[in-house]
């Protein structure tokens, strides 16, 4: 195990530097430049010559590039063209409400579709089997922009239980330690700023998680039904055992694997393409972030950002992978 983890390890460093190759050739294909955008319309063509000659976007593509992987070995993300400030320190508030959001999405998400994908499988061809596919492929099918703003008409505007947009009450800010508010008002005792930063959660969360609660809901039922037709299944429901234990335990058990691979991609989209919701809900992630960088053409914010989101995709499959072995101890790694 300890070897396989190793060497997966190693085998993720061809596949970063292969997208910081490709991510620093598209952005850099964009028409534009840098220069002109942060002078303005009016700059003179010898201030813009100046200025591309400071931020080294004179030199030549490749020499560009081992300069930004230099930075990158030494923990140095560059400097965003708009701010003028260090992009390590500026990104993290955005990154950390980004997660806190996906990870809050994917809850609701695992729990919901899971079980139902369990229920609609244990009553095969039933009322509520029907019911749930249907609902499962709305889910996939919605507009994540309608159904968001569906749900700020219906429990912010006509019944005013939740609030509309942001991530916290502005009367009374969080102190930010973490930049993750949900532990950072548990860590400093302030279970009221809590209540409120979960309330300003749940409808931006539950409009992210419909689409993978539908996706992992199919898969679950569709693995279920196949494992549930073993043969191991129906001796143990010879034996007598409760229909519980038999799904629950025997059957989930064994038809995991491929919905915990579902999981991890679906985790993976979501902190990368949360931007549609973010804009919605006014929540200030890392999608309003690159989105602001792009619009500005701030190469190193989109640089950075991209690969950040890359490199805790590629962590997530890691994790996903390494977790097989816990779950089904049927399978070997090769040495």
């Amino acid at each position: 195990m300890l070897t396989y983890t190793v060497r997966r390890i190693f085998s993720l460093i061809p596949v970063l530097i292969g997208m910081t190759l490709i991510v620093f050739a598209i952005i850099h294909a964009i028409p534009g430049n840098p220069a002109q955008v942060i002078l303005g319309q009016r700059a003179t063509k010898e201030a813009i010559a100046e200025l591309t000659q400071q931020l080294g976007l004179n030199q030549p593509w490749y020499i560009q590039y081992f300069d930004y992987i230099q930075a990158l070995l030494q923990g140095d993300l560059g400097t965003s063209l708009r701010t003028r400030g260090p992009i390590s320190e500026e990104i993290w508030p955005y990154l950390a409400a980004t997660m806190e959001l996906t990870v809050v999405a994917m809850i609701i998400a695992v729990v919901i579709g899971v079980n139902a994908g369990i229920i609609s499988a244990w009553f095969s061809k039933s009322w509520f089997d029907y019911g749930a596919m249907v609902l499962a492929l709305i889910g996939v099918s919605m507009p994540i922009f309608w159904l968001g703003l569906m749900e700020q008409w219906v429990f912010s505007i006509e019944l005013g239980w939740l609030p509309t947009t942001g991530r916290e009450d502005v009367r009374d800010p969080v102190t930010a330690i973490t930049n993750i508010y949900l532990i950072d008002t548990l860590l400093q005792g302030r279970f009221d700023q809590f209540t409120t930063v979960l309330q300003h959660l749940i409808l931006p969360s539950v409009a992210l998680a419909t689409i993978p609660m539908a996706i992992i809901a199919r898969m679950t039922r569709a693995t279920m039904l196949e494992v549930m037709k073993s043969d191991y299944i129906r001796t143990a429901r010879a034996k007598g055992l409760k229909m519980f234990w038999v799904v629950y335990k025997h059957s989930l058990k064994n038809a995991i694997i491929p919905v915990l691979t579902v999981i991890g991609l679906q985790t993976g989209l979501l902190l990368g393409g949360a931007i549609l919701t973010e804009t919605i809900f006014g929540w200030p992630g890392i999608g309003r972030y690159l989105y602001d960088a792009i619009g500005f053409r701030d190469y190193p914010v989109i640089q950075s950002g991209i690969l950040i989101i890359a490199a805790i995709f590629v962590f997530i499959n890691l994790i996903v992978d390494l977790l097989y072995v816990f779950i089904d101890p049927r399978i070997k790694f090769t040495k």
